[in-house]
């Protein structure tokens, strides 16, 4: 477990790898821009969290990378300027309009859905969901997410001690479904379809979509506080030099570069990212 430098205090070091190249910048949603909540269902992001996104978002491509759904994240943050990757990446938006457009055009005015890699699982996570919400009503706090793509079993409002009767629970309804999987997150059991897909994939698939798949012109920056978000940091590494940043006050093993140490110091990092471009301009007006 190491200690990973502040991005605050990197923060110069991350303007000079900035020469030359394009910033990409990628949000995880709970933990990241909304304090993590008892309840889910109000993990509000507070007005100025959503103006220092709407900032940055006028400046550099911004994509929200959530395990929830699409459709639910759009309500928390309603910036329609952004890219949305829902369940885990599975099912993935750009903007109607802005400067940051994919080529394609929206029919209506209506959102265009760009990517579902998972769409044949559609009728299998509803079923699954339907049994899941039965079987977890029996458990005093327990609550079942659907997520279009991947459903979240949370236990964070469950006593200690029911806490391996409920994963045995979601693991036994599991063994009629051998194309989904489980993987853990904080206080959440997340059940997906197990294909080759994850936040790292979602991240490559919008740099290409982006016109942005050459590494050497562009800057990814990632920042992201759950272990879903470690393949993002991963491809990050691997492919295009980039940053992860892990949002945690506790040192953990992680692959991301930096570090901040909640969403306090996620908006101030956003809000230095909007005074770079302010000050580069000026520099040229000089």
């Amino acid at each position: 477990q190491v200690e990973h430098p502040s991005a605050l205090d990197s923060f110069e070091e991350i303007v000079d790898a900035l020469k030359g190249r394009q910033l990409a910048l990628f949000l995880d949603y709970d933990g990241t821009l909304s304090p993590i909540v008892e309840d889910p269902a109000r993990a509000f992001m507070s007005t100025e969290m959503r103006s220092a996104v709407k900032s940055v978002a006028k400046l550099y491509p911004t994509s929200i990378i959530t395990g929830r759904s699409r459709e639910k994240v759009y309500e928390f943050v309603q910036l329609p300027e952004l890219y949305y990757a829902g369940s885990h990446g599975m099912d993935i938006m750009g903007p109607a309009k802005g400067s940051h457009v994919f080529s394609r055009k929206t029919v209506q005015g209506e959102d265009v859905v760009f990517f579902q890699p998972a769409s044949r699982f559609l009728t299998t996570m509803r079923e699954v969901f339907d049994i899941l919400e039965r079987q977890m009503s029996f458990i005093e706090g327990a609550r079942v997410e659907d997520n279009k793509f991947c459903l979240s079993v949370h236990f964070r409002q469950v006593r200690e001690q029911d806490w391996q009767f409920l994963a045995q629970e979601v693991q036994s309804v599991l063994k009629r479904y051998p194309e989904l999987s489980i993987t853990h997150g904080r206080k959440v059991l997340e059940i997906r379809p197990s294909i080759k897909w994850d936040k790292g994939k979602a991240v490559e698939y919008l740099l290409e979509a982006l016109g942005l798949g050459d590494s050497r012109d562009v800057l990814p920056v990632y920042i992201g506080d759950d272990r879903t978000d470690e393949d993002a940091f991963e491809i990050l590494n691997n492919k295009f030099n980039g940053y992860g940043i892990l949002v945690s006050n506790v040192p953990k093993t992680t692959g991301a570069t930096y570090s901040l140490r909640d969403t306090s110091e996620v908006q101030q990092f956003l809000k230095r990212l909007v005074q770079i471009e302010k000050i580069e301009k000026n520099y040229h007006k000089l």
